[in-house]
């Protein structure tokens, strides 16, 4: 009768553990498409620029095509790493009630350009891939590794946090910030091959 009560008793504690912060099936599925989505976007607008397109810029302040594609090979691993940080931290659910946005409303900021962050060093292009197409070649590497991070990680990514521009993120959303970030900079080519001095060829 005891053990019984014992038993009894473990399961009755067991309700009440808060669950870990792991990864629901459509927050996997939603990450991956939208990792998916941004990553093609890019490859779609640079996919028949010339080398001359690619490194045009309209003035010296402004990054051209090919630094921008730069910037997000190197921002691949770095927005990642970042996000790995957080995950070494201790969890602390009683602090999701200071996430300042939702997953939605991340994604909608990060693609906002009219909200503009000075690039920090680390990011800058500086020609380390040697072309676009090598840069690109690595951007995909890093993303195919970080979709795969997202499909099969057990890590608890919604009870860790970090400081953003925007306010408080878990690390779930620090993920979304790289495909938004994606985004952000392919909207930031288009408005390049709109400019009314973008190279015809």
């Amino acid at each position: 009768m005891r053990n019984l009560f014992v038993t009894a008793l473990v399961f009755l504690l067991a309700a009440f553990v808060e669950a870990p912060g792991g990864l629901t099936k459509e927050e996997r599925e939603s990450a991956i498409k939208y990792f998916t989505e941004t990553g093609q976007a890019l490859a779609d607008e640079i996919s028949s620029l010339t080398e001359n397109q690619l490194k045009w810029k309209p003035s010296d302040s402004v990054w051209s095509v090919a630094n921008n594609v730069e910037h997000l090979a190197i921002s691949e691993k770095i927005i990642f790493d970042w996000a790995m940080s957080t995950v070494k931290t201790p969890a602390d659910p009683s602090k999701r009630s200071q996430l300042k946005n939702t997953d939605e409303q991340m994604k909608s900021i990060l693609v906002d350009r009219s909200f503009r962050v000075k690039t920090q060093e680390s990011f800058q292009p500086s020609g380390q891939f040697g072309s676009v197409s090598a840069a690109m070649v690595e951007f995909k590497k890093r993303r195919a590794s970080n979709m795969e991070y997202i499909r099969t990680t057990e890590d608890d990514l919604r009870n860790h946090y970090a400081e953003t521009p925007f306010g408080l993120a878990d690390s779930y959303q620090v993920l979304l910030f790289i495909a938004g970030h994606t985004m952000r900079h392919t909207l930031q080519i288009r408005e390049l091959k709109g400019h009314a001095d973008f190279p015809k060829n």
